[in-house]
């Protein structure tokens, strides 16, 4: 992939961290969003299942009903959930109107939506994750509502 501010930004400093992502945002907005649509975890894991992951709203519902196999497994848990987060937040991203991704300062990246609410999108992964609730799908039609 290439992402043009990410390649000079490593030969400045080094591996990419969470508050790398707050200067690139402004400077590339849309390598950022590409950055963090890739959530390779989660998207190997529903290949293996079967789920083709197309950033659409069937796919969250797809999503939802997969096996939680990764539950059984506590140091995958907290990665497949960060990039079901991540996946979560490029959907809304790509689907909803006005929808944005902006980084915290500490690094943590959430969606700005058009009304000014910010969603944690890493948190309601993180959840669906460890729970399977609320659903992938339902957050997103919550979001999708206000």
């Amino acid at each position: 992939m290439n992402i043009s501010f990410l390649g000079n930004w490593r030969k400045r400093r080094g591996p990419v961290s969470g508050t790398a992502l707050m200067g690139a945002q402004e400077e590339d907005p849309q390598g950022v969003a590409q950055l963090l649509s890739e959530c390779e975890l989660l998207r190997a894991r529903a290949a293996a299942a079967g789920i083709g992951l197309d950033d659409s709203t069937a796919s969250l519902e797809a999503l939802d009903q997969m096996a939680p196999r990764w539950r059984d497994d506590p140091d995958e848990l907290p990665w497949l959930g960060n990039d079901a987060g991540l996946y979560l937040g490029t959907v809304i991203v790509r689907t909803v109107p006005g929808a944005v991704w902006q980084v915290w300062p500490n690094g943590r990246p959430v969606v700005l939506l058009a009304s000014g609410r910010e969603v944690d999108v890493v948190e309601a992964g993180q959840q669906w994750a460890a729970d399977g609730a609320p659903e992938l799908s339902r957050r997103y039609a919550e979001v999708a509502e206000a």
